[in-house]
């Protein structure tokens, strides 16, 4: 099952079962079972096996677990059960290194044969919340395991704010710089673009989530998590292709393939200057709303 587009995903305690298909119900383009920081440790394995049973009558490609991270007391369990479930993809907290992710995979090699899965059937997503996994974002995203785990990677502000002791602010400037260096590191590695952090200054301010997500797109996010279902449409919009946009991307493509063949790499489209790098955008762009539209 694919995984691409991500414009959101949205979180959903793996503690409230009673939320699960009204998470479905949002738009978003994934939902996120959290059975890490949503549970505490005395639900953990109740919330575990309610997780499976909705796996089990949902499967499709829409959701996400949130597992424990690697070395927890948590992890085998949550891998055990979980991969037996075949989700499309797992979110997994804490990566900091290129071993979390060699460990990752091993576990997964024995859950997918145990469970007669297919091998690399489970993409996973990254979560990149300290400093140390910001320093070491490069070597994380160029990890190669056998079979290839890794989708992308998703930013975490929050813990990355405790880490640094900095205090998040409504505008983010405070996270330009990791919200930048994952974007290039995942472009460097030839992974999808990354999924940014929620935007948790003021839940009830859309106006500023907008312009977050404006911001997000802007440096080369995919989409964002989410933590409320109200902060889904707003995202969906930022990120998705207007229709002026569609229409652009097309006329380049057009006009390209047709100075193509007649033996030229430039031209101008409506007063523009067009060359290969711009067709590729626009390219990207006719793809992204064919995927949307086809959802």
């Amino acid at each position: 099952m694919e995984m691409d587009p991500i414009r959101t995903a949205l979180f959903v305690p793996g503690s409230r079962q009673d939320r699960f298909l009204k998470a479905l119900d949002t738009g978003a383009d994934k939902i996120i079972i959290d059975l890490e920081d949503a549970v505490p440790p005395s639900g953990k394995a109740s919330a575990r096996e309610d997780a499976v049973r909705f796996l089990k009558s949902n499967a499709g490609p829409r959701i996400i677990v949130r597992i424990n991270a690697v070395g927890t007391p948590y992890f085998q369990a949550d891998i055990d059960r979980i991969v037996a479930a075949a989700p499309v993809g797992l979110l997994v907290p804490k990566v900091e290194s290129p071993q979390d992710l060699v460990s990752l995979n091993q576990a997964l090699l024995q859950a997918e044969r145990a469970a007669s899965l297919e091998i690399g059937c489970i993409h996973v997503v990254a979560l990149i919340e300290t400093a140390r996994a910001v320093d070491a974002i490069s070597e994380i995203v160029r990890t190669r395991t056998e079979p290839h785990r890794l989708h992308t990677v998703a930013f975490g502000a929050a813990d990355y704010s405790a880490d640094i002791g900095i205090e998040m602010t409504l505008d983010g400037a405070e996270l330009m710089f990791p919200r930048s260096k994952l974007v290039v590191a995942c472009r460097a590695a030839e992974l999808a673009p990354p999924i940014d952090t929620p935007f948790m200054v003021d839940l009830k301010d859309l106006n500023a989530l907008q312009k977050d997500a404006g911001t997000a797109r802007q440096l080369g996010f995919q989409g964002k998590l989410c933590i409320h279902p109200n902060q889904v449409e707003v995202i969906n919009q930022v990120f998705s292709p207007k229709p002026r946009e569609v229409h652009q991307a097309r006329r380049i493509v057009e006009a390209f393939e047709k100075a193509e063949a007649d033996g030229r790499g430039v031209l101008l489209v409506d007063g523009s200057f067009v060359d290969y790098p711009i067709v590729a955008r626009a390219r990207r762009i006719l793809q992204l709303a064919k995927l949307i539209e086809n959802r």
